[in-house]
């Protein structure tokens, strides 16, 4: 068990980086001769290989956008879909608005990176070319390091699927399953990202905008002045206006549901009040003094007067 440990650690502790371990690169040599097929490696580094850095050995993707006025936006899409047909490819989105002389009509188109410039050029005499947009990238570099690093987890998988062969116990079966479904699960992180790549550099992208006669999407974009402004601010106005209105009509019936009753309810409250008689002042208290006491009768006592105590 201390063995197939050791040799676990041995090979987990470069999953995560580029770089291969020694008992990975052992375990990595036998299949990669056995087959004939160790040239990745050599391929694509080294101190004896260097990188081919000719156009058509490079991996870039391009990518493209152009806008094109045309007398009809319909017959010019159906033209642009044929056109990335005839050259591979195919239409990746079809966005159309209207079918007036106003018409928009919005394609992304999915062609071969070799037709990729004839495709635009094609697409660029279906009407006037108003606007156009080329970029490109390069992804060599990142191709190179993937196709290494995919290389290296597959030897890594490999490691981990002869030691599980050689598990002699229940722990180490299953700490030796979890390390190669984390390692396959890598794997194919790695494989997607490169098929991904792939597909980018194969199929180049074209956004192709046709518009009609009639729409000046990009006439309007770089006027400037105080007629441009002035006509801004005139839609602006109206705009606001329209949410107004539109506010004042979604709040309009409930004032007449619940403000109606409260004005005619407050309308009496307000009317009963001044109705109601004014309040007689009470005249304030008048204390009177206490009687004097009466004069005693001859030969008598006098009559005590009761004692009263004062409130302050």
């Amino acid at each position: 068990m201390a063995v197939v440990l050791l040799l676990l650690a041995g090979c987990g502790s470069g999953s995560g980086s580029d770089s291969t371990t020694a008992t990975d690169a052992g375990a990595a040599a036998g299949p990669a001769h056995e087959g004939g097929n160790a040239a990745p490696e050599e391929r694509q580094g080294g101190t004896g290989a260097a990188t081919d850095t000719r156009v058509d050995q490079r991996s870039i993707i391009y990518t493209g956008s152009l806008q094109v006025k045309v007398d009809d936006v319909a017959a010019a899409a159906r033209r642009a879909a044929a056109t990335a047909t005839r050259a591979g490819g195919f239409v990746g989105a079809d966005q159309r608005r209207s079918s007036d002389a106003d018409a928009v009509a919005e394609l992304q188109l999915r062609v071969p990176a070799d037709r990729f410039y004839a495709v635009v050029e094609e697409l660029a005499d279906l009407g006037v070319q108003q606007q156009r947009e080329i970029n490109t990238q390069d992804v060599t570099e990142e191709s190179i390091d993937l196709d290494a690093r995919i290389t290296s987890q597959r030897a890594r998988v490999e490691s981990a699927r002869r030691l599980l062969e050689r598990a002699s116990s229940i722990s180490d079966l299953v700490t030796l399953e979890n390390e190669l479904g984390r390692r396959e699960a890598d794997l194919a992180s790695l494989e997607a990202k490169k098929r991904r790549l792939t597909d980018l550099t194969a199929l180049s992208a074209v956004t192709v905008t046709l518009v009609g006669p009639d729409a000046s999407i990009a006439e309007e974009k770089n006027e400037i002045g105080f007629l441009v402004g002035l006509r801004g601010g005139w839609k602006v106005f109206l705009t606001s206006m329209t949410v107004l209105l539109t506010v004042l009509g979604a709040v309009l019936p409930w004032l007449l549901v619940l403000g109606v009753p409260l004005g005619v309810l407050w309308w009496l409250r307000r009317r009963h009040g001044k109705r109601r008689p004014e309040a007689t002042p009470v005249a304030p208290l008048v204390t009177t003094p206490p009687p004097a006491a009466a004069p005693p009768p001859e030969g008598g006592a006098p009559t005590p007067v009761p004692h009263t105590r004062s409130s302050s």
